[in-house]
């Protein structure tokens, strides 16, 4: 057998073998699977962004609720102030209207100063059954020169009251002495009283130094009070109605 026939031979035998070799060409698309779950992928992402949606209608709540829960607080704080100026304002009224001359009390009440002139007098402030009466600072010695006068004449109602004082002093001094420019004293008393039916009470309030010489500075400015009860004459009234009608 010639060289050339036996090429032909082989070369029909490997073409079978050969086109075999070939057919893997239409496999081809399974190889692109992978990329058909990338697009399946994409819609896990899209669950985080829509969670501050849903979280938004909670906050707005929260704010609502603080805001409601402060106005709340507001309202209750205010109810609480015009009780208590109900209070003072009734407790006031009925000391003005406590009763007439046969059944309430009068009470007259007056500060005086006796202190040296050590402390320098700033200012004052009184009050009756916890309602205020009376304060003043001093303006131009228009506090400090007054030795005495009346802070409340009226009537009151008969029993126990309590009648609270707050002075406030600044050292006054001189040549040696210059040290107490800067030093501030403030007292705080208190005193309680019973007004009797048909009587009229005077209370004297009186600021002085207690201790003389041998006492502290701090130790010296004090509060003692001075009371004369007295009957009122009950004829003046009468003696006046009968004189008009004249």
């Amino acid at each position: 057998m010639s060289p050339l026939i036996r090429w032909l031979l082989i070369a029909l035998l490997l073409q079978p073998m050969l086109a075999a070799a070939q057919t893997p060409g239409p496999a081809g698309p399974p190889a692109a699977e992978p990329a058909a779950v990338a697009p399946a992928a994409a819609p896990l992402a899209a669950p985080p962004a829509a969670a501050p949606a849903a979280d938004a209608p909670r906050t707005v709540d929260e704010q609502t609720d603080l805001k409601i829960r402060t106005l709340e607080e507001r309202v209750s704080d205010l109810k609480e102030r015009i009780f208590r100026t109900k209070a003072r304002l009734m407790n006031l009224q009925e000391m003005v209207i406590g009763g007439d001359i046969t059944t309430g009390a009068k009470a007259v009440l007056v500060h005086r100063n006796e202190m040296g002139a050590s402390f320098y007098l700033e200012s004052v402030a009184y009050a009756l059954d916890g309602a205020p009466i009376y304060s003043k600072a001093d303006v131009d010695g228009d506090l400090e020169k007054r030795h005495e006068f009346e802070i409340f004449n009226g009537r009151i109602v008969p029993g126990n009251h309590q009648l609270s004082v707050q002075l406030t002093y600044r050292g006054h001094g001189f040549g040696v002495f210059s040290y107490l420019e800067g030093y501030k004293f403030r007292v705080q008393s208190s005193y309680t009283f019973n007004a009797e039916p048909g009587k009229a009470m005077t209370v004297k309030v009186v600021g002085f130094e207690k201790g003389g010489m041998t006492a502290e500075l701090k130790d010296r400015p004090a509060v003692r009070y001075d009371v004369d009860v007295q009957r009122e004459d009950r004829t003046a009234p009468d003696a006046a109605g009968e004189g008009a009608k004249r």
